[in-house]
């Protein structure tokens, strides 16, 4: 049911802990139990799982519930062990857990979408249950009395949500690449901006409230930070893996952020750096290092007697460029680009060995990540596959 596995000792590199693999089905949620040698984890097969370690070294469950339907998403209090799952019915069902883990109690039940619950947040300091729904719908509701308190018609399902408590803002970011800021109240919203720098669905958000700072990542493999709190409307681009981005958090005390995909990568970030935008793209209808025309620009063409050569973008200056003067590919880490990129011959001369320095570092958790998770006070990082397996990792070697 759980295999324990025997870390080899390793330098800078997440240590494979333990396996979890009993479930019938894909593992949507799972989270880290705190202070606990412990697992909650919600499934497609219907079941949520509480795993407790036992002497033997391995996770048995303690509680093993079956729901009607397929359990799509889930939001744990530790403070008050209340567990918040939204199903495929549209339905969210909260129960509150015994102290030794081994009782699940129900408490309420919210009828809050008309289809496939996407992501669920308790809000202790509140009392509010948020969710989201593939009905395109934002609610939140009481969870004292059950009852919904307002509701926000989304453009797009929406995939990502986080929420400050401090500004009661809820930062809800969907399938068409947007990300939302919601004010809310007791019974009201109002609709404070949006914003889009992703051209695929978001896929994932992470809040941090002291920072003021958002991350969000995509399917379009990339994660951009956005500094929501210096007022300056700073957006800063992180390009490190090659499948959408399935899961983000961050470590406050040395400010790294943690990314996962559906590779199986696992990405650290050192924030902690003075890192630059990336360049607006430039237009032009002629190459703006050799003049030469782009196809579209017929009239120089046949002035010039030349060929027109298809136009190409230098990502450290953004300049439009034809391929002859963007022949070379460099990294550019603190413009977030860890992979090799098109350059201009000029910026890739300007580039120098110590600007090519990586900010980050990559490692393989060899399974499809669907859902990650990570407990600062332990440095355990979890990740649930698409291949039904919960891992647990040990990440103080590299998160630190």
């Amino acid at each position: 049911m759980a295999a324990q596995i025997q870390p080899k000792p390793q330098t800078r590199t997440p240590i494979l802990l333990n396996k979890i693999e009993a479930s019938q089905d894909v593992v949507n949620t799972a989270v880290i139990i705190p202070k606990e040698d412990g697992v909650i984890s919600v499934s497609e097969d219907r079941t949520i799982r509480i795993w407790l370690k036992r002497d033997s070294g391995q996770y048995w469950p303690s509680v093993y519930h079956t729901m009607p339907d397929s359990c799509s998403c889930m939001s744990f209090n530790p403070e008050t062990r209340r567990l918040s799952m939204g199903m495929e019915n549209g339905t969210i069902s909260e129960f509150i857990l015994s102290e030794d883990y081994n009782k699940m109690t129900p408490a309420q039940t919210y009828q809050a979408h008309q289809g496939r619950v996407t992501v669920v947040l308790f809000v202790l300091e509140m009392e509010w249950v948020l969710s989201t729904g593939q009905d395109k719908n934002f609610t939140w509701h009481c969870s004292e009395s059950g009852t919904q308190l307002g509701l926000y018609r989304t453009t797009a399902w929406v995939s990502g949500l986080q929420f400050d408590v401090e500004t009661r803002h809820a930062f809800v970011g969907d399938y068409s690449g947007q990300v939302t800021i919601l004010k809310l109240e007791l019974d009201s919203c109002s609709l404070v901006t949006t914003f889009k720098g992703h051209t695929g669905n978001v896929t994932a958000l992470c809040w941090d409230p002291v920072q003021r700072v958002l991350f969000s990542g995509s399917s379009d493999h990339s994660i951009i930070m956005w500094d929501i709190g210096g007022c300056k409307g700073t957006a800063i681009e992180l390009q490190g893996h090659n499948e959408k981005v399935q899961g983000l958090c961050y470590a406050p005390h040395s400010r790294q952020l943690i990314s996962c995909s559906s590779d199986g990568g696992i990405v650290i970030w050192n924030m902690d750096v003075t890192r630059q935008e990336t360049p607006e793209w430039l237009d032009s209808d002629s190459c703006q290092k050799c003049e030469q025309p782009f196809f579209w620009n017929f009239k120089q063409m046949w002035d010039s007697k030349k060929i027109g050569l298809r136009q190409h973008h230098c990502r450290k200056c953004g300049q439009a460029v034809c391929g002859k003067c963007s022949a070379k590919r460099s990294t550019i880490p603190l413009m977030g680009f860890e992979f090799e990129v098109r350059v201009c011959d000029s910026c890739h001369e300007s580039i120098t060995d110590e600007d090519r320095a990586p900010t980050a570092t990559f490692h393989d958790s060899k399974h499809s990540i669907v859902y990650m998770h990570y407990e600062p006070t332990t440095g355990w990082l979890l990740t649930s596959g698409a291949d039904k397996v919960v891992k647990l990792w040990d990440m103080t070697p590299v998160v630190s």
